[in-house]
């Protein structure tokens, strides 16, 4: 009998393969924005989103608790700002597939943080898929693509994607207690909005000037990036996490890299090789580990 706590294949997967298209949107709004003002449009656009849900339905949001201001504003301003941040700052100077490989090793980082802070228990089938899929997304990062060979041009970007990806896992497991007292799309909306704050002393009249400039190419990325992998992904990885442990589902993560590059094949005109073919049967067979455990 299926277990009713999984979450169903929508949940879980189309998170993954919107936050993967992200990747390439992020480079085509790079080309009209810099790092700071993509960050500010794409997420105050996501705010404006969110405030109008509530409006139209209020009684689907948990009650706000008081004591919970703070957590939420720190929750939301470095799981959310620091993390676009740096990922919007590192594709500036890295690939895509690059960057989609550093913020690949989110699920080594969760893994860590929930043993410590959540107690959940690591088994050694569930570390040897996430070894696994590690391993194929390296061969894809490597040699996946033709003239990519993982050449990252400035320290400073790769570490700053770095820092998105430990962020992006703190967000992970900081929000798992959260949801103790907040259902999912109440905890992201109101980390979104608190977390928001702490870009306004980032605001600049350049987010003007390059706004009204801005061509339809470049608002489309912003606004698919706003509404797709933002609002719809963010409020489905609660959503599966609510059903599911944070290392669990955290190995599904690698497979951004995979649908990153597929995806970048065909924006980008960036063909696909064997090698790349490899690293996808990997990450494959991290996730049959994973599977073979959540049914043991």
């Amino acid at each position: 009998m299926a277990d009713s706590k999984r979450p169903s294949f929508i949940v879980l997967w189309l998170p993954i393969v919107l936050w993967a298209f992200a990747f390439p949107f992020i480079k085509i709004g790079l080309r009209e924005l810099t790092p700071v003002n993509l960050t500010i449009l794409r997420l105050f656009s996501t705010c404006a989103i969110f405030l109008v849900i509530i409006g139209l339905a209020p009684k689907r949001f948990s009650p706000l608790r008081k004591k919970d201001l703070l957590p939420l504003f720190l929750l939301g301003f470095f799981g959310l700002v620091v993390y676009h941040l740096g990922l919007n700052y590192g594709e500036t100077l890295i690939s895509p597939s690059a960057a989609s490989l550093i913020i690949a090793t989110i699920p080594l980082f969760m893994v860590v943080f929930a043993a410590v802070f959540l107690k959940e228990t690591i088994t050694k089938r569930i570390l040897a898929g996430i070894l696994v899929s590690a391993l194929g997304v390296v061969i894809i990062s490597l040699v996946g693509t033709q003239g990519n060979l993982f050449s990252v041009s400035y320290l400073s970007a790769a570490c700053a994607v770095l820092l998105a990806a430990i962020v992006g896992a703190v967000y992970t497991i900081a929000g798992k207690k959260l949801l103790e007292r907040y259902n999912a799309l109440s905890l992201t909306v109101y980390a979104f909005l608190f977390g928001s704050l702490g870009l306004l002393p980032f605001l600049s009249p350049s987010l003007v000037t390059q706004a009204e400039t801005m061509s339809w190419v470049g608002w489309s990325a912003v606004l698919f990036l706003a509404i797709f992998p933002t609002v719809i992904g963010y409020v489905l990885w609660y959503v599966a996490l609510e059903k599911a442990s944070a290392a669990s589902i955290g190995v599904y993560l690698y497979f951004i890299p995979v649908f990153s590059t597929i995806a970048s094949s065909f924006m980008f005109d960036e063909p696909i090789t064997w090698p790349f073919v490899l690293g996808a049967g990997f990450v494959l067979g991290g996730l049959v580990l994973l599977n073979r455990h959540e049914h043991a």
